[in-house]
């Protein structure tokens, strides 16, 4: 007993809980701690009570920690405060969770209970500081759950192994390492059989690396769109952080739309409605309260209603972390154009195929009839020839005859496809676009309207009251003294109550915080900083019976309270002005009198609205009436307390940016839920509207108008409509089905729960970073982090660009492909031998499918982009100018390479070799030369903006570099030989060629007509259906 430290009482019932102790050790251990810690407790017995007595004493003191000892096994333990220690077995509270055990939480207290067993304080939440958010986390777990490990390095190269091809070369290889080998001995019998194994290595590592690249940016890319921000009470403040921050005791503010960010209790909160089919898969909403399901689980989503939440259990300890770690998130996700690109791939490898086969059977019928020479002797004289040289000369051959569907099948397209969505990711988060589905990248390209909200996209969502009517009088700041006191107070009832924002007073009298909706944010701050309301007592002096509210569908929310002096009963409403205004029979006045509103009356307040509105101001309406019923809110007979407008001025930039929409051929739509004038004003502000327009009467409508129309009139009037006023999701589902329906490629902008069905209807959702939803999110394919209309009009360009950089990867490769099988065939059938042996063919396949697409597919975007028409949905893939510019190419890059393989030895007098190095030197030159004319298809300059890409510049010295140690140094690798600086010269001069003539290329005039139109059968695997492949399903 003697030789015993102190123990540290609270840390060892911390290492109680510890999940990787059994119940037995659990149970000895607590007896353990039980017996030791007497002592202890009883000596701080003199401290503690004295701490208790005086209320001056802060929490903090009540955390006493003790001194450290040394447990059973030796380990250390960690001081910690006694606040910390649960007076619940955590185990068991996860346990009733799951059970859904409602007399399990009422035998611990009710949910109350199981808040002061964790030490919360449902006004205040917990204590923020650091040291004490890490005990708790400690304590009781992170709110992360276990992934499976991401896919390795390894794990690619494997999957490229399987590659067919790839498989053939390596059998190839194989057998020409063994015969050259028995042939020419280990020293010189190496290099054929090792330069095809060395080729077909970097073809595998490149392919490998480019996928785990993939991989990895995917995974990044989950952990940003999972890292949702949340709303906790924590040292008497409202905070946001993220999800991955909340510990077990937070108080958790819930509103419509937010996904659940952990297990936890229903603490207080009105007409709370969860969707758990996330879940359990029933499409019901579930009634949440604190009688009878105080229940909350992670992931499930808030449909109606608002409330705090106490956090009972995190991360792993929920039913939805234990669901997610079992999940792989596969990102193999195929785009629309990959698709494309695959068929595309296809059918190249295909007539690559079938050009091979000719090529096998040409060169084996010549080596078998004798028409083959080897240092200038036959190399097949029947039987005379040992078995171990035709098997050599066969493996060459067939090695020659698969290398060239090597070359044939533009491995480079899937490559540069990953590589430039990849890297517009990558740009397009530093613009203020987080891209959740790799498909949108390009969808957003072809788009050819965008239907966009107001509120926050156009303009900045920082409202202010600016002007307030009371009745039919205008009040100005300087005269809200003389408004009567019990008009004042039932405003302050009316804002106070009536209400999901907060305000926080600090001690030190500071200006308060506000929090909430910006709405919510304007009026509490007009009625608290120019009224002079009083939140707090506002509260303490009345009790909420019944909340309903806001939602689109009647644009209102409200209130029935009960007035603790008088037991008088009042609802209160507030929302649209129109709608209120509906509601109501009668209006009070400054003085506090309440009038009659007759039609006189309400055409003068109706106009006051259409003012205000016309203003770009947005209206809302409060509304009282004294109720004998309190069970429900009644919603007519209503006296109109005053009207508000609240200014929400347009985002700087916006109306340039809807201009450069226009001008790229895109059509703009506003749908909003604010009133035709409003809508009118902000969009004449924006440029949606013109002044000069002859339509505006068919250009803006209302919602309900617009749902009335039969489909014929909806089908002929939804182009020329630009402005949707007083609209529902619903509307908003509706026109983007009509517009999808004419043809259109719809991109939709949503912040709310109810813009779900909206976004996940268009060909692109983009929903909003920062006062979207969850559900918006989730919906969405690209989330605006600024919630800024100009980085929709970015994603555009971006979206343009992807597609862009794309078609010029397709020429350039193209043209590689066409050139190599035409010379390869036409000398094999010809001189029965191939210019471009197996390795060199690997290397041009190398260098021009990997840096070529790392060159062409990080093209920045560019204005003159966004002056082209949107591609939509019928555009071919490859367009007649692409057709033009590779046909020009590969028909001189033939002519050349043929001539040199022809004449070659007699034009330079150089023997074979030589004739040979220079062919694929200049072959490979050629690619370095046009790469530049892929940079621009049209425009004749193809060096503007060259010195802005360093990449490009970059790569093309890199091409270079590794040529000439190809050519120079890698000799018995390549079979080249060393070239002198007047043949390098020539084969740069030829080379260099490509220039002059693809800048002449470009007079030549192009059809219309798509070329691939003038087939019948390749057309659709070209063409295709992009209205079925950008579809969703």
């Amino acid at each position: 007993m003697r030789d015993l430290q102190k123990y540290d009482c609270s840390a060892l019932l911390l290492n109680l809980t510890t999940p990787s102790l059994n119940k037995a050790q659990r149970r000895w251990r607590f007896a353990y701690a039980a017996i030791y810690s007497v002592r202890a407790m009883l000596s701080l017995v003199k401290e503690m009570v004295p701490a208790r007595i005086d209320p001056k004493i802060s929490d903090e003191s009540l955390s006493l920690s003790y001194t450290d000892l040394e447990s059973t096994d030796g380990a250390k333990i960690n001081s910690m405060p006694l606040s910390y220690v649960p007076d619940i077995d955590h185990e068991r509270l996860v346990e009733i969770m799951k059970g859904k055990d409602l007399p399990g939480i009422q035998a611990l207290g009710g949910v109350a209970g199981v808040a002061t067993s964790l030490r919360t304080n449902a006004t205040k939440g917990i204590h923020g500081n650091e040291q004490e958010i890490s005990r708790l986390r400690d304590l009781f777990g992170s709110n992360t759950y276990h992934k499976p490990p991401p896919k390795g390095l390894f794990f690619f190269v494997y999957e490229a192994f399987k590659d067919l091809t790839i498989l053939i070369l390596l059998v190839c290889a194989t057998l020409a390492l063994g015969f050259g080998i028995k042939e020419h001995g280990i020293k010189e019998g190496w290099y054929e059989g090792g330069s095809i194994f060395v080729a077909v290595f970097l073809v595998i590592v490149v392919s490998a690396l480019s996928n785990f690249r993939q991989e990895r940016q995917f995974d990044k890319l989950s952990k940003i769109s999972n890292n949702i921000k949340v709303e906790v009470l924590r040292d008497s403040r409202r905070q946001h952080i993220s999800i991955f921050d909340v510990v077990v005791g937070d108080v958790v503010f819930l509103k419509i739309g937010d996904q659940i960010p952990a297990d936890g209790l229903f603490l207080d909160g009105h007409s709370l409605q969860v969707d758990e089919s996330s879940m359990t898969g029933e499409s019901d909403h579930l009634e949440v309260d604190l009688k009878d399901n105080p229940f909350l689980f992670s992931g499930t989503k808030i449909v109606d209603g608002f409330a705090q939440m106490l956090v009972v259990s995190v991360g792993m300890s929920t039913t939805w972390g234990q669901t997610m770690s079992s999940i792989n998130q596969d990102s193999s996700e195929r785009t629309p154009l990959q698709v494309r690109l695959d068929t595309l791939t296809s059918t190249i490898g295909k007539v690559g195929l079938t050009v091979a086969a000719l090529v096998l059977v040409v060169l084996l019928v010549r080596y078998f009839t004798g028409n083959t020479e080897k240092e200038g002797k036959r190399e097949y004289n029947g039987s005379k020839t040992p078995i171990d040289t035709v098997v050599n000369s066969v493996v060459r051959i067939v090695a020659a005859a698969v290398t060239i569907v090597v070359v044939a099948i533009p491995e480079g397209l899937p490559l540069a496809v990953t590589l430039t969505l990849a890297y517009s990711m990558k740009r397009m988060m530093s613009d203020q676009a987080m891209v959740r589905k790799l498909s949108a990248c390009e969808t957003m390209g072809s788009a050819t309207v965008i239907c966009t909200d107001k509120t926050g996209t156009l303009t900045l969502n920082e409202m202010k009251v600016t002007k307030f009517w009371l009745g039919q009088e205008s009040i100005h700041e300087d005269s809200t003294k003389m408004i009567s006191s019990d008009v004042l107070n039932l405003l302050y009832q009316g804002t106070g109550l009536n209400t999901t924002g907060s305000v926080c007073v600090s001690d030190s009298g500071s200006t308060p915080e506000f929090s909430g909706s910006p709405t919510e944010k304007a009026l509490l701050s007009w009625t608290v900083l120019n009224l002079g309301m009083d939140m707090e007592s506002v509260k303490q002096k009345h009790d909420v019976l019944r909340v309903e509210t806001f939602n689109s569908a009647k644009k209102r929310s409200g209130v029935l309270v009960r007035r603790k002096a008088d037991y008088t009963v009042h609802v209160h409403w507030k929302g649209a002005a129109e709608m209120v205004l509906a509601m109501c029979s009668h209006y009070y006045t400054s003085t506090g009198s309440v009038d009659l509103l007759d039609s006189t009356a309400k055409n003068r307040i109706e106009a006051i609205i259409q003012g205000m509105a016309a203003s770009s101001l947005r209206c809302i309406a409060f509304a009282h009436k004294v109720s004998s019923n309190d069970s429900g809110l009644e919603e007519d007979g209503l006296n109109l307390m005053g009207i508000v407008g609240l200014k929400d001025p347009c985002r700087p930039g916006v109306s340039k940016a809807v201009e450069t929409c226009k001008l790229a051929g895109v059509t703009i739509k506003m749908i909003t839920g604010d009133n035709v004038f409003t809508a009118k004003a902000i969009a004449f502000e924006c440029g949606i509207l013109d002044h000069n327009d002859e339509d505006e009467e068919e250009a803006v409508v209302e919602g309900v108008q617009f749902r009335n129309y039969t489909d014929e009139e909806r089908m002929q009037k939804v182009e020329k409509i630009r402005v949707m006023a007083r609209s529902s999701p619903s509307d908003k589902l509706l026109m983007v089905k009509c517009l999808r329906l004419k043809g259109h490629v719809v991109a939709v902008t949503g912040d709310g729960t109810n813009d779900a069905p909206a976004l996940k209807e268009a060909d692109i959702g983009l929903s909003m970073g920062i006062q979207g939803t969850e559900v918006a999110k989730e919906s969405s394919d690209i989330v605006i982090l600024d919630d800024n209309f100009t980085s929709v009009a970015t994603v555009l360009k971006w979206g343009r660009c992807v597609y862009n950089n794309i078609q010029k990867f397709i020429q350039f490769q193209l043209t590689v492909n066409v050139a190599a099988l035409v010379i390869n065939f036409i000398a094999a059938v010809s001189a029965g031998e191939v210019p471009l042996t197996a390795v060199q063919l690997l290397w041009v396949n190398l260098i021009m499918d990997t840096l070529g697409a790392l060159a062409l597919a990080t093209e920045r975007p560019t204005n003159e982009l966004l002056k082209r028409k949107p591609v939509g949905r019928t555009e071919v893939l490859i367009t007649n100018v692409m057709w033009r510019n590779l046909l020009v190419q590969s028909l001189y890059q033939i002519a050349i390479l043929l001539i040199l393989q022809f004449k070659g030895m007699s034009i330079f007098n150089v023997p074979k070799e030589v004739k040979n190095t220079l062919i694929f030197n200049t072959f490979v030159l050629c690619q370095v030369f046009n790469e530049f004319n892929a940079r621009e298809m049209e425009k004749k300059n193809v060096f503007k903006g060259l010195h802005r890409n360093r990449l490009f510049i970059g790569i093309i010295a890199i091409t270079i570099v590794l040529q000439v140690i190809m050519v120079e140094f890698l000799k018995k690798f390549a079979d080249t030989v060393r070239l002198n600086g007047w043949q390098w010269g020539t084969c740069i001069a030829i080379a260099s060629l490509s220039w002059p003539i693809g800048f002449f290329a470009k007079f030549i005039p192009v059809s219309e007509t798509p070329f691939l139109s003038y087939f019948k059968n390749p057309r659709s695997l070209f063409k295709g259906s992009r209205s079925s492949s950008l579809k969703k399903p």
